[in-house]
């Protein structure tokens, strides 16, 4: 299903329950050393979806398993035929800007170090070690090629591949969807099949935010953080942004997301508060110079917000606006992102008594609450329309309503959250809707199912089962395919089992004949 494919954990950005678990994490030390633990300020609830196998959209991931592509640098560019323009390389790109000084001396032989140290890996290693690591380099080149590579967007870039270098040189192979992190720092990464370890910002930014909600104690730790995090902003929509670099359900790198943006703008809210208004990155009153306070910062990634897609998140609705999941997806209305972006927004705004903010999220919200009755079954909660939530999500986008409950009161917030509180004990709701069916011909046995559960039937004549199986079925009517039965009367019983746990079950008469009753 679109949209669903990208695969993030939301960190304690959100009112978590006590159920909530923490994130198990796999943990890079010196000397390539890799330890697991579990990463308290991280819940192990998905938040966001999964990537297909083999990286984005199919087919399209670079470096994908079952083919490599050689890594290209300057020298495999220079053997090809000669052409009207030179094609753009990582290696011409970082050369042009340190010609047109947009780019230190320094971090040209540090950047161009990184990059040939890279290719050199690639040419050692063998299997899927091989594979990532050129996934990661191809991602570059994609987007040098693209004339994506400006000064603002090099620290994540070169950050991203040196990560990868590092892991694949000397760490053992992850498993899809696994977070990763790396001694010394706050960062959190993620393992994507065919296209390496990429930067997870609104994981990250999360795991500020459950140092915020662990106390005091954990400031420093938030701090630091937020020290490595700014950085990595780069320019985009007249401010800034924290960009994803990997290909995904069509999209291309680099992109952005509301809801990464959105948890960003409440973390770094949450920083000054926890520190006072004027404090910066290093949590001290005089921020180091260039950077401004967390306020500040937080002020100037509201751009994405007022900026149409490609480059932004804003897209004009009836009421107001709605905030995208992803700047790729302009039609693709997830509705847990919206509301945590929302979060954000209202927590900055409230904080800040900023004006643009208040205005983002006044035409957030009324477009936000516009849309909530279409989200509601009557039965569970939709992930985007006609798709329902899975348990996790349903659960998540809970929490945002609860939330957003507390701050502004409303009534579509508070009720569509007392709904999904309710359907977390409500059975699902069974209609068996074949009664009869003709005599030694295979047929079809419809019910009607309130949400997605787990269906199964039995049917019986007498003491004798005829037919059994089960499965999993989304809401509205379905059917089970049942195999030719001999004439006469038959008891068919139907049982569902939801996500949370809940069970039903309904019984009911079938006729066998060969004239059948109506269905």
């Amino acid at each position: 299903m679109a949209g669903r494919l990208f695969g993030l954990l939301i960190a304690a950005a959100v009112a978590l329950p006590a159920s909530a678990t923490a994130a198990p994490v796999l943990v890079m030390g010196r000397g390539g050393h890799v330890t697991f633990r579990n990463d308290r300020f991280l819940t192990a609830r998905s938040a966001t979806p999964r990537p297909a196998s083999g990286g984005a959209s199919a087919g399209s991931a670079p470096g994908g398993s079952g083919s490599r592509r050689p890594a290209r640098d300057a020298a495999s560019a220079a053997q090809a035929p000669p052409r009207r323009a030179p094609p753009r390389t990582v290696v011409s790109e970082l050369a042009r800007l340190y010609r047109f000084h947009q780019l230190s001396a320094a971090d040209y032989r540090r950047y161009g170090a990184g990059f040939a140290a890279a290719l050199a890996a690639v040419k050692r290693l063998r299997g899927t070690r091989a594979t990532e690591l050129e996934a990661a380099v191809q991602n570059l080149h994609a987007i040098a090629v693209a004339k994506g590579l400006v000064p603002s967007r090099l620290p994540a870039l070169f950050l991203t591949l040196d990560r990868n270098r590092q892991w694949w040189t000397t760490g053992p192979i992850p498993y899809s969807g696994q977070l990763i992190e790396f001694q010394g720092s706050q960062l959190v990464w993620e393992y994507y099949p065919g296209q390496g370890l990429e930067l997870q910002v609104l994981a990250t930014f999360g795991r500020a935010n459950g140092m915020f909600t662990a106390g005091p104690t954990e400031y420093a730790q938030m701090s630091h953080l937020l020290g490595e995090m700014i950085p990595l902003a780069v320019q985009r929509g007249g401010g800034i942004a924290w960009e994803y670099y990997f290909r995904f359900d069509g999209g291309s790198p680099p992109w952005v997301s509301a809801m990464a943006q959105g948890t960003a703008i409440e973390a770094l809210t949450r920083a000054s508060e926890a520190f006072g208004p004027e404090s910066g990155p290093a949590g001290v009153s005089v921020p180091p110079p260039g950077s401004g306070s967390y306020l500040q910062i937080a002020q100037r990634a509201l751009a994405i917000f007022t900026v149409r897609p490609p480059a932004g998140v804003a897209v004009a609705a009836q009421h107001g606006a709605r905030y995208l999941q992803y700047s790729f997806a302009p039609r693709l209305d997830i509705i847990n992102a919206f509301l945590q972006s929302l979060i954000g927004l209202y927590d900055y705004a409230h904080v800040s008594g900023n004006t643009e903010a208040q205005r983002l999220f006044a035409a957030g919200d009324a477009e936000a609450r516009a849309e909530l009755p279409s989200f509601d079954t009557g039965a569970w909660s939709l992930y985007q329309p006609g798709v329902e939530d899975t348990l996790d999500y349903h659960q998540l986008v809970t929490g945002f309503l609860d939330q957003l409950c507390s701050k502004t009161g409303a009534a579509a917030y508070c009720t569509t959250a007392q709904h999904f509180h309710a359907y977390m004990t409500t059975p699902p709701a069974l209609q068996l809707l074949t009664m009869g069916a003709r005599v030694r011909k295979a047929f079809a046995v419809r019910f009607h199912l309130s949400k997605y559960s787990h269906v199964g039937i039995v049917v019986t004549r007498g003491q004798s089962t005829v037919f059994a199986t089960s499965r999993y079925f989304s809401r509205g009517v379905d059917a089970f395919a049942v195999p030719s039965l001999s004439p006469g009367s038959y008891t068919v019983r139907l049982a569902a089992t939801d996500l949370p746990g809940n069970f039903s079950r309904i019984i009911g008469t079938l006729q066998v004949s060969a004239q059948p009753h109506s269905t």
